[in-house]
């Protein structure tokens, strides 16, 4: 029985399949595919982050993503400290997610002459 995955996985994924007395088929990315697959990657463990129900399956997703995250700032010559600090700047300009603030519309102001 075949299973198709076509996805980027961890480094250690077809030891893993091994051990588990199957045959992973797996071949080595380009660097353009490897980009556009750790952005795919992304959005797949976002998505897995929304779907998850507890505080530790919360915390397992966010911790994948935070992985994808790094080796994405790595692959553009940088590390996890740059994105880090590009976000301690954002808070400081704009401010955090902390206060729960939901914008539902903007309504332009018209100014009398």
């Amino acid at each position: 029985m075949e299973n198709i995955y076509n996805k980027l996985v961890r480094d250690n994924i077809p030891n893993i399949i091994k051990d588990n007395g199957e045959t992973p088929i797996t071949r080595i990315l380009s660097e353009n595919e490897y980009k556009k697959e750790l952005l795919k990657k992304l959005l797949e463990e976002c998505h897995e982050l929304i779907a998850a129900k507890t505080s530790f399956q919360i915390l397992e997703e966010a911790a994948d993503v935070f992985e994808v995250l790094k080796v994405i700032s790595q692959l553009e010559g940088e590390n996890i400290n740059t994105v880090m600090e590009l976000a301690n700047q954002k808070r400081l300009k704009k401010g955090s997610f902390t206060k729960k603030i939901f914008l539902e519309k903007t309504i332009k102001n018209i100014q009398e002459k």
